[in-house]
């Protein structure tokens, strides 16, 4: 299982690392690879499920040649045939060897597959969560967005709204201004 807990830690290190640097970038990053691995696992399954069907199948050969030799040991030992049936005997062994080791291989693939299909449980459960992350951070990202966009748009329509009072008050300043500067004008020729 070390394989699955080192898996693990990696994709929780990188899930971190990812969310700390870009996060609405990063995730969909981490998204397209926990794919790719789902549709790894899921290609490996069905790789040792085939080889497993034909695992069965040559102990099912097996097992019917071990029979037919052991029908034939009977067969000699019964006609007084020793020869045979110690040859016949040495087959049989021979065969049930090759079954048990036939046998062992297709619990290793019984095995792996229990592996495979455990390590896509995680992964499956792992792309869960970072595509409800990736949902939070795209949400967040929206509502950052508008509340710029609404900021922005109060800002402007301030501005706008306080332009058109302020060019008023200009004008009417400029003017006082200037009736002002020809009061002092018209005082200083006076004197």
């Amino acid at each position: 299982m070390g394989l699955f807990d080192d898996l693990s830690r990696f994709l929780e290190n990188r899930l971190e690392e990812f969310l700390r640097n870009n996060p609405h970038l990063e995730l969909e990053a981490l998204l397209e690879q926990l794919r790719e691995q789902e549709e790894d696992t899921l290609k490996l399954i069905a790789d040792l499920q085939l080889q497993e069907k034909r695992s069965q199948e040559e102990i099912l050969s097996t097992a019917q040649e071990i029979q037919r030799w052991h029908i034939r040991v009977q067969k000699a030992e019964n006609a007084g045939r020793e020869d045979l049936a110690t040859a016949a005997g040495e087959r049989e062994a021979a065969l049930l060897r090759e079954g048990n080791q036939r046998w062992g291989q297709m619990q290793g693939l019984k095995e792996r597959i229990n592996q495979s299909q455990e390590l896509l449980r995680k992964i499956q459960q792992r792309r869960q969560e970072v595509q409800a992350k990736a949902a939070e951070a795209q949400t967040a990202r929206a509502k950052a967005q508008t509340q710029q966009r609404l900021e922005t748009n109060g800002w402007s329509n301030q501005t706008s709204s306080y332009s058109a009072g302020f060019d008023d008050l200009e004008e009417k300043f400029q003017r006082w201004e200037t009736q002002d500067e020809l009061e002092q004008m018209k005082r200083n020729l006076a004197k």
